[in-house]
């Protein structure tokens, strides 16, 4: 009772000021890495290398943000202080970095040295920010709310969804009006702002008064022995399903503008981009909060996986990608296809930690979920590349008229072909959500 008044007074004890309001604030920074796409192609053109050497930047940066995650998960479930501010910190260095390899790269066009120096900056200093960033505040919204866990969860990871579909058109706008340079201009405002930003989520974050980190070593376990306190293929199961629903949810996302060009929207791109974000983030949110009401929440994953095959299906019977242009329903189906796999792709990540913590408690939970974004790296390199391998060895090129009469190069058949593997892939993922995967233990729900 005490407790429960003194958590209702003071910003001191607010949830909202102590677990809340920073996690956005972490999450709506970190989540700008998926911006790349704005700004990916300004930075081959300054540096003069093409577009293909660029994205490794990217994926270097989602590789290193799974990796640091595993790795540093034990420094955030010691300390949330120390992991919220080195990854204020190492964001910030690392957007700041870049800036200052594309300058050199503008002044020394085709400089290998201006190219390895993003793939450090971009890829593995902000990587390290944004793995230690994710992870920060999340066991502390868990503690904060425990009875709606997947909400407060799901709140957090929204911001990372949202960063794009708010920082987009700021982005846009600053490119455009910052004239000759304006893209490391960009980078060097931007690591700036999101330094003050992140720095006031550190400031702010704080687990309740009353949750004491396990100290003995009958209360700390290792992970291993934790993750063993259930069948080791019930974690294997966790770890494969959100592995594949990331890879798939990239597959298709990475492919995204080319596909809603095919079916004749290219001058809604930049719009359905933005939808496309808002229903990312909504997944994180609604999805998360809608587990809350269920006993056993992989059920979610069992919906998000029927969902994405169920519309993956009528896309492919359609050949809605290749049909599209000018046919409404098929224009609907596809778009329903895009935005169904965005929300499934957000909600897959905001209900991992919240799954991961009704199997194996809140003791080590900061840590598990490290090893379990472990995924995401893997998944960051996998993703991507496999769409892109698939476009380019099935199908042929074709060229595409546009309303204002330009033409551009696209490839219907192959975008068509990679939902056959993205189908095959989700299936294998519901399997696993029904057959790997058991009903949490009663007393690790409390």
């Amino acid at each position: 009772m005490g407790a429960s008044v003194k958590n209702q007074g003071g910003w001191r004890t607010n949830k909202w000021v102590r677990a809340a309001i920073p996690a956005l604030l972490l999450h709506c920074s970190i989540g700008t890495v998926y911006c790349w796409s704005i700004f990916s192609q300004e930075i081959a053109d300054y540096i003069g290398f093409s577009k293909g050497a660029t994205e490794w930047a990217f994926s270097f940066a989602i590789f290193f943000l799974g990796m640091s995650a595993a790795f540093l998960g034990n420094v955030v479930e010691k300390d949330i202080h120390k992991s919220s501010l080195i990854a204020s910190i190492c964001f910030a260095a690392g957007m700041a970095g870049t800036g200052f390899f594309i300058y050199y790269g503008g002044a020394h066009k085709g400089s290998m040295l201006s190219l390895l120096g993003i793939y450090l900056c971009y890829g593995f200093i902000m990587g390290i920010g944004l793995g230690t960033g994710y992870l920060s505040p999340v066991k502390t919204l868990m503690l904060w709310f425990k009875d709606r866990k997947g909400l407060a969860t799901g709140l957090a990871v929204a911001g990372f969804g949202a960063a794009k579909a708010i920082a987009s058109p700021i982005m846009q706008g600053m490119l455009n009006g910052l004239g000759e340079g304006g893209i490391y201009k960009m980078f060097l405002i931007l690591a700036v702002v999101y330094f003050v930003m992140m720095f006031v989520g550190h400031l702010l974050l704080k687990k309740p008064d009353d949750w004491h980190e396990p100290q003995n070593k009958e209360e700390s376990q290792s992970i291993m022995s934790v993750l063993k306190t259930r069948p080791l293929s019930n974690y294997i199961g966790i770890w494969l399903m959100f592995y594949i629903n990331i890879t798939c949810g990239l597959a298709l996302i990475s492919q995204e503008k080319m596909i809603v060009k095919c079916i004749g929207l290219a001058a809604f791109a930049g719009v359905i981009s933005t939808v496309s974000a808002i229903f990312n983030a909504g997944g994180r949110l609604g999805f998360s909060a809608w587990a809350d009401t269920m006993k056993d929440r992989n059920t979610i994953y069992k919906l998000i996986f029927i969902l994405s095959i169920v519309f993956t299906a009528l896309v492919m019977v359609t050949g809605g990608i290749k049909n599209g242009e000018g046919n409404p329903l098929l224009i609907v189906l596809v778009l329903g296809l895009i935005f169904v796999v965005n929300a499934g792709y957000g909600g897959g990540f905001s209900n991992v930690p919240t799954l991961l913590s009704d199997h194996y408690g809140m003791g080590n939970i900061s840590a598990i979920h490290g090893i379990t974004l472990s995924a995401w790296a893997f998944a960051g390199l996998t993703g991507n590349q496999m769409a892109t391998w698939i476009v380019n060895h099935f199908g042929e090129p074709v060229e595409h008229a546009l309303e204002d009469g330009s033409v551009i190069t696209v490839n219907p058949t192959g975008y068509q072909c990679v939902l056959y593997a993205t189908i095959v892939l989700y299936v294998i993922a519901l399997v696993l959500s029904l057959v790997l995967v058991k009903p949490p233990v009663a007393e690790k729900k409390k």
